[in-house]
Formats: C-alpha cells, structure tokens, sequence
C-alpha cells in the first residue's frame, strides 16, 4: 500500500502530466476514448511500481512504455483479420456532404418502424451482436437478421444508395 506522501506525488504528476500523456494515448490508440482507457490503465501500472521508480525525471518514459505495451497487448488479443478489399462494402451517397450525410441518414432512420430503428440502432451505433438485440428487444435471433436485412434494405433505398452486384 503507498504511504499518503508517495500518493500525493503521483497524484500531483498525474495533474500535471495527465494532458500531455493523454495526447500520447490519442497517438497510440487514434480515438479518444481507447486513449484514456489505454492512459488509465498505464498509470494504474505506474502507482503500483511507483515506489519502485528511482529515477522520477523518467515517468514520462515509464508510463509511455507501458501505454505502447498494453497498446500492443490488446492489438494481440484482438485478432482482428482485416483484408484490403477491391470496392468498399457500402458506396457513399452521392451529392452529400458529411453534415447533410448525418441528417439524411438521421431522416432515413426516423422513417424506419420502430422495431427496424431499434434493431439498426442497437446493431450499428450501440455494437450489439444479434442475439444480444435478441435479448433486448424480446424476440427471436432470425427475427432480428431479418429485421436488420430489411431495414438496410429500405435505407438503401430510401438513401439512394445502390446495391452492388455479388463479385465474380
């Protein structure tokens, strides 16, 4: 257990350091969010060495090191298999910018019944894998992939977004 002084050190380097660091996480990770997770979890590390540490002039150091170990740790325990790909999975919707594509799509989505909106939403925005929508909406697996199908289906469509031909 770190004595109160030892406490208020790191909590007086982590005021003044927390910024600067949190930058370095948004470097590493690319998006707010998994850099604070990432920045969090590498002080963590750095309070329970904190005794440890000899050389305080060194913690930036200490903790960028850990943030690039955890980074790459969770890079490992992903195993995400990407594979660039010929065309992209959905063609953008001509003649919209990215603020007039958000409400355009926000229109489209309202127009939807309400199962399809709830569907979509808890899919696409929320992240949830279909027998997690199952659970929350009350209904069956194959119901929510044809709900889901049917909905991207009429958003296409009500989007003017055309539908690409299977590949050869």
């Amino acid at each position: 257990m770190q004595s109160t002084r030892a406490h208020e050190e790191f909590r007086a380097y982590v005021q003044a350091r927390g910024p600067a660091l949190l930058r370095a996480a948004h470097q590493l990770t690319g998006h707010p969010c998994d850099a604070e997770d990432l920045l969090q979890s590498a002080l963590a590390k750095t309070y329970l060495a904190w005794d440890h540490i000899q050389d305080r002039t060194a913690l930036d150091g200490y903790v960028r090191r850990a943030m690039v170990n955890l980074n790459i740790s969770q890079w490992r325990r992903r195993r995400l298999e990407e594979y660039p790909a010929e065309e992209l999975p959905e063609p953008p919707v001509e003649g919209a910018g990215s603020g007039e594509l958000d409400e355009l799509l926000d229109a489209a989505l309202a127009r939807l019944p309400d199962r399809m909106r709830a569907a979509i939403i808890l899919r696409y925005y929320d992240d949830l894998s279909e027998p997690e929508i199952a659970r929350a909406l009350g209904i069956s697996l194959g119901t929510v992939k044809s709900t889901v199908s049917r909905a991207m289906a009429k958003l296409r469509a009500d989007l003017h977004v055309p539908t690409q031909p299977p590949p050869p």
